[in-house]
């Protein structure tokens, strides 16, 4: 083994263990305070014997009746997921607008996270205004297997978790979980470095410009119906 090698061998690694140690660390928690990371939520029960991946936060200067509408129209099959739309999306871009025929959503439902509709989320729980947790259940092969269904030796379960909190000044706290087991042998060890060094930025990179698009998105609803409200209160208003 050369010099050269063992020099590029050596800063692969020290890259590697900084990654792990100073980098991920900071994604896996990326906005969220202490409180929000130690906090328990109803999504931590959903998946037997899953673990909490990461807790990402953001404050959104809107209240959670603002916020609500663009999460629960989700999908590939309906607003997009407002992130890099050309990634998750199939180039197709997000809904800038709430769709009332979008908002019903209901405990089962599927919503599409593949444009080509082959792969789903199962809404797992729903509290209007307060909670969406969606959930996907795969096998090593990619194929959905009921939540309900015996686990197959080799699987995924993995939940994303969206909690609305409200705060004063018609401000929401908006705490975005991921959760999950996954057991896939044939993979391991090289499944899990994988899984560290890729899944994991890919999901910040995701969340980070879904959290952005959504704050935006929120934001400017609530000014709207804040400018809606004025002017009807002006029009009821007696004529002098």
């Amino acid at each position: 083994m050369t010099s050269r090698t063992l020099a590029v061998g050596g800063l692969l690694a020290v890259a590697a263990s900084a990654y792990v140690v100073v980098v991920r660390p900071r994604l896996l928690r990326w906005g969220a305070t202490d409180d929000e990371v130690r906090a328990r939520s109803a999504a931590d029960a959903i998946v037997p014997g899953g673990n909490r991946a990461s807790t990402m936060a953001i404050t959104i200067d809107a209240p959670p009746r603002d916020v609500w509408p663009w999460l629960v129209q989700m999908g590939c099959d309906r607003a997009g997921w407002y992130s890099w739309d050309r990634l998750d999306n199939g180039g197709r871009p997000s809904s800038e607008t709430v769709h009332p025929e979008w908002q019903p959503i209901a405990r089962g439902r599927r919503i599409a996270s593949t444009p080509d509709g082959k792969h789903w989320f199962e809404v797992a729980a729903v509290e209007p205004e307060r909670f969406l947790a969606l959930r996907a259940c795969l096998t090593r092969g990619g194929v959905h297997y009921g939540a309900s269904e015996p686990r197959p030796d080799a699987f995924s379960d993995v939940l994303w978790a969206f909690r609305l909190e409200p705060l004063p000044g018609d401000r929401t706290r908006l705490v975005v979980t991921a959760h999950g087991l996954i057991e896939m042998p044939l993979f391991a060890p090289f499944g899990k470095w994988a899984y560290y060094l890729f899944w994991e930025p890919a999901h910040w990179i995701m969340q980070h410009r879904q959290f952005a698009n959504v704050k935006r998105r929120a934001e400017r609803l609530f000014r709207t119906r804040q400018r809606s409200g004025r002017t009807r209160l002006a029009e009821a208003r007696p004529q002098s």
